[in-house]
């Protein structure tokens, strides 16, 4: 096995904010990049976002920019950009690489600063493709989501608190790079990387078949707790404790049938209604007479009981809880999982941390290391990389062009 992460050597400068930019810098930082956050004298855009710890530390931004250095700069003047530029276009080979959310000009100008390193990598994440703003919580409206998420016999609209858009325009960003450096090793040349999150919710409408469904004037329905398409839903166990069981895949639904012995009734059901339960489709058209079955048989266990059953037959299910108890009971959410460690984070104490979910056979999974304290590795960097002299800094610090973490 090699004894150095996968990304070993790599570096990226990361100018970004709330979560795609930052997810995305963390998701290489996580395998071994060396990923340095550019920041703001006094804290950026999402330093203070909530959720928060009681001395009002950020717990989003620790939780975005684990595994990250960070260098505080005051960007509203000159000599403060002067020296980002320069960390932006510092470095050998595996250097030379840009990721920003905020708006690609003055010292973040893809022109201006590939008249420095030709051969530089920026990555623009931008609303929509014109550059205009844009969130999750807007894009979604526009998409449809909200028209067709939520019960069934409402005519309300209905957000949700993921930013699945955000999610996954992260990983994107670090797919886009990795691309754009191979590309560079291969051919020698940087480019300018644009992605609209409008672009990746569209994409993945489209990939999804909402699109297609509803150019066919198939208005997808409000269903509710119902799985789309197949059997799924939520049901109510005789201790109060509620479950999800899923039948997608055949096997899935056989596994159901053989747990809770009701062969002889889906099959006299299937029957009675014209239907094959053997095709995923059908059995959505059936969903309430198989719910009525399914939830009487839940109805009379215990969630323990149930779970017995149905994990004897391997049927896909799941139990609902809420975060607290999910930390509590759930041993997958704790250091019994790999991905899981503790940490000591500035502001905020001890917590459990997950490191990249990727887990190589030819390369060890980092651990999670704590977020940075704001300025934290500013003087390190700035010798480090731009060789600059301790008097040279001094006279920086004194100035306040440059920040330094405080104690």
């Amino acid at each position: 096995m090699v004894q150095e992460p996968i990304l070993s050597g790599m570096r990226l400068i990361e100018a970004a904010a709330f979560v795609a930019g930052p997810l995305g810098g963390m998701t290489l930082a996580q395998m071994g990049a060396d990923v340095i956050r550019i920041d703001t004298l006094g804290g950026g855009l999402d330093y203070r976002r909530w959720p928060i710890a009681p001395d009002g530390t950020s717990l989003f931004w620790c939780g975005m920019n684990k595994s990250k250095r960070s260098v505080a700069l005051d960007l509203s003047g000159p000599e403060g950009r002067e020296i980002a530029m320069a960390l932006i276009c510092s470095g050998g080979d595996d250097a030379g690489m840009l990721l920003t959310n905020f708006p690609p000009r003055g010292w973040l100008d893809y022109d201006k600063l590939s008249q420095k390193r030709s051969d530089l990598i920026q990555m623009t994440i931008q609303g929509d493709r014109h550059g205009g703003s844009a969130v999750d919580y807007t894009i979604n409206p526009r998409v449809g989501l909200p028209a067709i998420t939520g019960p069934a016999d409402t005519d309300q609209v209905v957000n949700h608190v993921l930013p699945a858009w955000d999610l996954i325009t992260g990983q994107m960003v670090a797919v886009g790079l990795l691309a754009a450096e191979r590309h560079r090793r291969r051919h020698g040349v940087g480019q300018h990387i644009k992605l609209p999150l409008e672009d990746v919710a569209l994409a993945a409408m489209g990939n999804l078949g909402f699109i297609a469904e509803a150019q066919l004037g198939q208005e997808r329905a409000r269903y509710g707790n119902d799985l789309f398409g197949a059997f799924g839903r939520d049901f109510l166990c005789s201790d109060g404790e509620r479950i999800m069981v899923v039948g997608i895949t055949h096997k899935q639904w056989q596994s159901i049938v053989q747990a809770l012995e009701i062969g002889t009734q889906m099959s006299a059901l299937a029957q009675r209604l014209g239907l094959n339960f053997a095709l995923e489709g059908e059995r959505f058209k059936a969903r309430h007479e198989i719910a009525q079955a399914v939830g009487a048989w839940v109805a009379q266990r215990s969630l323990t009981e149930a779970a017995t059953a149905l994990d004897a037959h391997g049927v896909c299910w799941g139990r609902y809880q809420t975060t607290a108890q999910m930390i509590r009971n759930d041993p997958s959410c704790s250091v019994a999982n790999p991905m899981f460690n503790t940490i000591e984070q500035p502001g905020v104490g001890a917590v459990l941390a997950p490191t990249i979910p990727l887990n190589f056979s030819a390369a060890p999974r980092l651990p999670a290391r704590p977020a940075p304290r704001l300025g934290e590795h500013t003087e390190q960097v700035l010798v480090e990389l731009l060789g600059m002299s301790q008097t040279e800094f001094g006279r920086l610090h004194d100035k306040r062009v440059v920040g330094t973490a405080q104690a």
